[in-house]
């Protein structure tokens, strides 16, 4: 998984990689073999590259084959405004959209293993009034596939604020086209799916991922409302003047900081299906270490080898040229540097 956030500050670069094509760039024992040490060595000019033409302003980048961690690095600066803080390897950062990959769709299958919840199931069953304007046959794996015939996103012209009047908003939508036939990424679908886990399971969606994901892989970092004593650690985004404000361009403002970055979220108090997640990248490759076990990290399960299957296997309708998993992105437009 590569993951470029979108954040005009910031810059965190996790790969966590398939045996078949794994390298390394630093001794370990004994040496995986198949493993190209110059490919990995390279990893330090295209950082630096990328920092002297200002694209980022630092980054951290591990890389890993299996559950075995060959390349680990903090280059740059973390942040640069108001003061200059050096990047560690245990920098918090706002993960954008990786929050719809990592806490709403882990989540949302955790659920549908224990039967509390149908991949079929009408999303108006979980959220009532949804149906209206026809969206009556929008099912759970709609919202997880992108082919719910939403939106990208509700109006952030309007002066809407706070969770409730998001999924109001997410009421009143009118669908785009019919469920099922065409691939467009949106993010009501993923706020959607984080209310629904909050329906399901009885506890809203920051408490039942830690407690049922982050927790129990040690990811001890990982978490949405980051707390105080973190955000000395945490990445700065975007200079803005208020919590509400689109676009957040505000040159005399300080930077955001452990405040997510994302409007829609920050509208909806920093808790939302599609963004609000921030982490760290040894965290990340405890949960990309988990996936390629098989939902297993360590001593802890968090989910099924055949769910952790059918999440990265297409799940779009046939015929589709976009190839989506069940919340994981499989093959479309947006598969060059993300999977989420």
């Amino acid at each position: 998984m590569f993951l470029t956030t979108p954040l005009a500050t910031v810059l965190v670069v996790l790969l966590a990689v398939q045996p078949a094509w794994a390298q390394r760039s630093r001794p370990a024992s004994p040496r995986p073999s198949g493993v190209d040490l110059a490919r990995l060595g390279q990893i330090d000019a295209l950082i630096a590259q990328a920092m002297a033409a200002k694209a980022m302003p630092g980054a951290v980048v591990v890389v890993g084959r299996g559950d075995q961690v060959l390349y680990e690095k903090a280059f740059g600066q973390r942040a640069v405004a108001p003061l200059a803080e050096p990047m560690t390897l245990d920098t918090v950062f706002d993960l954008a959209s990786l929050t719809k990959v990592v806490a709403t769709t882990t989540a949302v299958m955790q659920l549908v293993e224990r039967g509390q919840l149908r991949l079929t199931d009408a999303v108006a069953s979980w959220v009532p009034g949804f149906e209206r304007y026809g969206k009556g046959g929008v099912t759970i794996r709609h919202l997880l596939t992108h082919v719910s015939g939403l939106r990208p996103d509700v109006d952030l012209g309007d002066p809407w604020k706070g969770y409730d009047a998001a999924i109001e908003l997410a009421r009143d939508e009118v669908l785009q086209s019919p469920p099922g036939e065409r691939f467009v990424y949106s993010d009501i679908n993923f706020f959607l799916l984080g209310h629904i886990v909050g329906r399901v399971s009885g506890e809203p969606l920051e408490r039942y991922t830690a407690r049922h994901v982050f927790e129990p892989l040690g990811m001890t970092d990982t978490g949405f409302l980051p707390p105080l004593e973190r955000i000395g650690r945490i990445a700065p985004t975007e200079r803005c003047r208020f919590l509400d404000a689109w676009p957040c361009k505000a040159p005399g403002e300080e930077p955001l900081r452990g405040v997510v970055h994302d409007p829609t979220a920050r509208r909806m108090g920093g808790v939302a299906g599609h963004a609000g997640l921030f982490s760290t990248a040894r965290d990340l490759t405890r949960f990309v270490q988990m996936l390629l076990g098989g939902g297993v990290a360590g001593p802890r399960r968090v989910l099924a080898p055949l769910t952790v299957a059918k999440m990265i296997a297409p799940a779009t309708p046939a015929g589709m040229l976009a190839s989506r998993g069940l919340g994981w992105d499989v093959d479309t437009s947006f598969s060059g540097t993300a999977a989420s």
